[in-house]
């Protein structure tokens, strides 16, 4: 059994979190601190991108050389610490010695994130001061502050927690995040943060953090567009007492699915300029593989997403960019759905039925289903509508 509960990062016992302004930004929170009470089993995962941000490059060194296990995460936000050269890597690791000399650890147990502008330098003695401030706040309660301060231009803060129930006990899993725009499968420009009570081996965490981003993380898209900065880190604590093996083990990925999903919707439906989410089903593939890509083609297609915005139930841009995806589709067999509105089956168009359709698309929350007629794997990717409001927040960006 799993149900939600209130505490985001921290409902799992044994981490404390805290949100402060260190100056990077005008006056909003910028700076995060996670911490575990004890050293925790950690996993990350990161961009596929091959222009990688210091962070990044630093936080798979520390993953490496402890082994997988980290004693606490540390955040900024308003700058991205990327293409900065050396003195970017100074500054990744200055973030994670000032951490462990806060908390009286070892620089490789601390992992360190951040997003924001590309190509701006950190301001080592602002982190630093924040990191100090942050170390002094630290609280169960400081979950709130914490998904605050890793925002940019999210409209809403994203955090989600839920306690499962197993044979030995119960354990949960927490979570925050932050995205907006640059958001494409295999982690965009988004940072995810999840932690669980449980008590899991570094190696089995990241096989089940991996299952899970798959059907979470790796599973949405505002632009197509893949960042420099993305990471997911999930950190276990074992303060539940539970731990988790072959049998406890598909429960543990039940957790951090049901979050990491949760948190990733979020960012879809907080992307930016975004007014509709929408939910692109592709089913009757001949592989699982073909289905995701016929799926991240629609749901990636400015057309197909414009129509959206726009309220027009334009059928021929799903079945378009389905036919572009490099997958088997047999259009003698195809169909296309526009909430339960059949519009296009078997080759034959059923345009007098655009009227309902046209009624669903004005809702805020959209189901598309397109069947490929090839087989019988399906994959399932959010998505947004595209706005003119997306091409003012990024033509705006850094002014």
């Amino acid at each position: 059994m799993i149900r939600h509960v209130d505490g985001g990062i921290t409902a799992p016992a044994g981490f404390r979190a805290a949100g402060v302004h260190c100056g990077i930004k005008a006056s909003a929170l910028d700076l995060a601190l996670l911490v575990a009470d004890a050293p925790a089993s950690a996993a990350g995962l990161f961009t596929i991108n091959r222009v990688q941000a210091a962070p990044v490059t630093i936080s798979r060194e520390h993953l490496a050389r402890s082994g997988g296990v980290a004693s606490a995460v540390v955040v900024n936000s308003g700058c991205a610490n990327a293409c900065t050269g050396p003195p970017g890597l100074d500054a990744a690791r200055a973030m994670a010695a000032e951490a462990a000399a806060a908390l009286g650890c070892a620089p490789e147990r601390i992992l360190v994130a951040s997003t924001g502008v590309i190509g701006v330098q950190l301001d080592r003695e602002k982190i630093t001061r924040g990191i100090g401030a942050a170390a002094a706040r630290l609280s169960r309660d400081g979950h709130t502050d914490a998904a605050r301060a890793i925002m940019t231009t999210d409209p809403f803060p994203k955090a989600c927690a839920v306690e499962i129930e197993t044979p030995t006990g119960p354990f949960r899993v927490g979570g925050m995040a932050k995205g907006s725009g640059m958001i494409e499968p295999n982690l965009a420009t988004m940072l995810g943060f999840l932690t669980t009570d449980a008590r899991v081996e570094p190696a089995r965490l990241r096989q089940a953090l991996a299952t899970a981003a798959d059907q979470s993380f790796n599973a949405i898209t505002v632009d197509g567009e893949c960042s420099t900065n993305d990471t997911v880190f999930a950190l276990a604590s074992g303060a539940a007492g539970v731990t988790i093996d072959d049998e406890s083990y598909p429960a543990l990925v039940e957790g951090l699915v049901a979050v990491g999903r949760e948190l990733a919707v979020a960012i879809v439906r907080g992307g930016e300029g975004a007014t509709k989410l929408v939910e692109v089903r592709v089913t009757g593939a001949a592989t699982g593989d073909e289905a995701r890509r016929a799926a991240r083609t629609i749901a990636n297609s400015p057309l197909v997403k414009t129509a959206v915005h726009g309220g027009d139930p334009n059928w021929g841009r799903l079945v378009a960019a389905a036919g572009r995806a490099g997958v088997e589709l047999d259009l003698a067999r195809a169909a296309v759905r526009i909430g339960p509105v059949e519009l296009f089956r078997d080759g034959i168009p059923y345009d007098d039925r655009a009227p309902e359709a046209a009624a669903c698309l004005r809702g805020t929350e959209i189901v598309i289903q397109v069947h490929l007629g090839a087989g019988d794997q399906t994959a399932t990717m959010w998505t947004c509508d595209l706005s003119a409001e997306y091409v003012r927040i990024n033509a705006e960006y850094r002014t």
